[in-house]
C-alpha cells in the first residue's frame, strides 16, 4: 500500500530535523567565534548617542557640523554617534542543486558551507538588533530569536527538498538603501548574472557577494580521463584529457570573478572568495566587518 500524506510529511519532517543538529551547532559555533571578534565594535549611524568628532570631509553635510567643537579649532568638525537604528537584511543563500557537491568525502556540500555561513550570519546580526529576512520569501525582515528560527527551518527545508536549478532569485519590491547578502558559487550565465545585479544597485540596494567554490572548482586539478556529470541541466561529459579543459575553464572563472569584483568596487558593495577547505570563520568575519563598513561609510 502506498505511503499516505501524513507518512510522507512526517518522513520530510525527519529528514529535515535529521539535519538540524549539525548545521546548527556549527553556525552556532561559528557565530560564536566571531562575536567575540567583533564584541564591542562601534558603527557609525543615526543614533543618539556620541561617540566622537571627526574632520569635517567632503561629501559630508554642512547641517553635521558641530560649530561648538568647530570654535575651538581652526578646523570643522563632525559629531558623530553611535548606530542605534536597526537596519533591514535580506540574505539569499544559494541552495540550488548545482551546491550539493563536493569533490572528496573529508570536503563539506558547498549547500552544507552556504547553510552554516548564513544561519551564522543571521545569527550575528539578530544579536545586533538587525531586522532579517530571507530574499526569496515574503516574510517581511523582523528581529529576534524567532526569526532566526524561521529562517533555520527554511533553510534546512530547502536542503532536505527537491534539488531545483539554479536561477537568480525574484527579488522583492526592496526600500531604497536596502542591504542584501547574496552567498553562492555564481555559476549561471555571466550576463544574466550582472543584469540582475547591476538593477538592484541602481535602485540603491547595497549589497554583498560571498562566493564558495569547492577547491576543485577553484583550481581544476583533474587529469586523464574523466567523467563529469552536471547537477543541473548540464547532462554528463566524458573527456579523455581533462587537463586539457584547465585553461579555458581558469580563464572563464577569472572572468566572473573580475566581473563580480569590478561591479562590487563600482556599485560600493564586497566581493569575497570562499573555499570549502577553508574554515568558515574568516569568510564569516571578514564578510561582517565588510557589512559594518560599508554601514559606517553610508554605503
Amino acid at each position: 500500500m502506498a505511503p499516505g500524506p501524513n507518512t510522507a510529511t512526517r518522513r520530510d519532517a525527519e529528514e529535515i530535523a535529521a539535519t538540524f543538529p549539525p548545521l546548527l551547532a556549527a553556525a552556532d559555533r561559528v557565530a560564536s567565534t566571531v562575536a567575540q571578534g567583533v564584541h564591542g565594535r562601534r558603527r557609525v549611524g543615526q543614533g543618539e548617542t556620541f561617540w566622537q568628532y571627526r574632520r569635517f570631509a567632503f561629501g559630508d553635510s554642512p547641517s553635521d557640523i558641530d560649530w561648538r567643537r568647530s570654535a575651538r579649532s581652526d578646523r570643522l568638525y563632525v559629531r558623530q554617534t553611535e548606530w542605534d537604528a536597526a537596519q533591514s537584511i535580506w540574505l539569499w543563500p544559494d541552495l540550488t542543486a548545482s551546491m550539493r557537491y563536493a569533490s572528496r568525502l573529508d570536503l563539506p556540500k558547498k549547500q552544507d558551507r552556504v547553510a552554516v555561513l548564513s544561519l551564522a550570519l543571521a545569527s550575528l546580526l539578530t544579536r545586533g538588533g538587525e531586522r532579517i529576512a530571507l530574499l526569496d520569501r515574503p516574510e517581511p525582515p523582523e528581529t529576534g530569536r524567532a526569526v532566526l528560527d524561521r529562517i533555520a527551518m527554511a533553510v534546512m527545508h530547502k536542503i532536505a527538498g527537491a534539488p531545483q536549478d539554479y536561477d537568480v532569485p525574484q527579488v522583492p519590491a526592496l526600500p531604497r538603501y536596502a542591504n542584501v547578502v547574496l552567498i553562492s558559487d555564481f555559476m549561471v550565465d555571466r550576463d544574466a548574472l550582472m543584469t540582475f545585479l547591476r538593477d538592484m544597485a541602481a535602485r540603491g540596494v547595497r549589497g554583498h557577494l560571498l562566493q564558495v567554490l569547492d577547491p576543485s572548482e577553484a583550481r581544476l586539478p583533474f587529469r586523464g580521463r574523466t567523467w563529469f556529470r552536471g547537477l543541473e541541466t548540464e547532462g554528463e561529459l566524458l573527456v579523455r584529457r581533462a587537463e586539457s579543459l584547465h585553461d579555458g575553464y581558469m580563464a572563464r572563472l577569472d572572468a566572473l570573478q573580475t566581473s563580480l569584483a569590478t561591479f562590487a568596487q563600482q556599485a560600493g558593495w564586497s566581493f569575497a572568495i570562499h573555499r570549502t577547505d577553508a574554515p568558515p570563520e574568516p569568510a564569516l568575519l571578514s564578510l561582517f566587518m565588510a557589512m559594518a563598513d560599508r554601514q559606517a561609510a553610508g554605503g
